[in-house]
């Protein structure tokens, strides 16, 4: 399965992060632990959402919508 999924900063509650994984757990635990540059400055993140796929594709293709203009203000709204 693949997961895309949505951190929630706690040090920063207005910043999200999206991101796609096989293991979530594992990856939320690179997240707190600094190993993304792109996270680190936020620590530490709760996860908020998950959403499972099993087409690759398909979970590539939520991410980048989830990461647009429109796919952001979807996720404030619904998640």
């Amino acid at each position: 399965m693949y997961y895309v999924y949505i951190l929630q900063s706690q040090s920063n509650p207005n910043h999200y992060y999206v991101g796609l994984t096989e293991n979530i757990e594992r990856r939320l635990k690179q997240h707190n632990a600094g190993n993304s540059t792109h996270t680190n400055k936020y620590l530490p993140w709760i996860l908020t959402t998950a959403i499972s796929f099993s087409d690759k594709t398909k979970a590539e293709a939520f991410e980048v919508y989830l990461k647009s203009g429109s796919g952001r203000l979807f996720a404030k709204r619904h998640f």
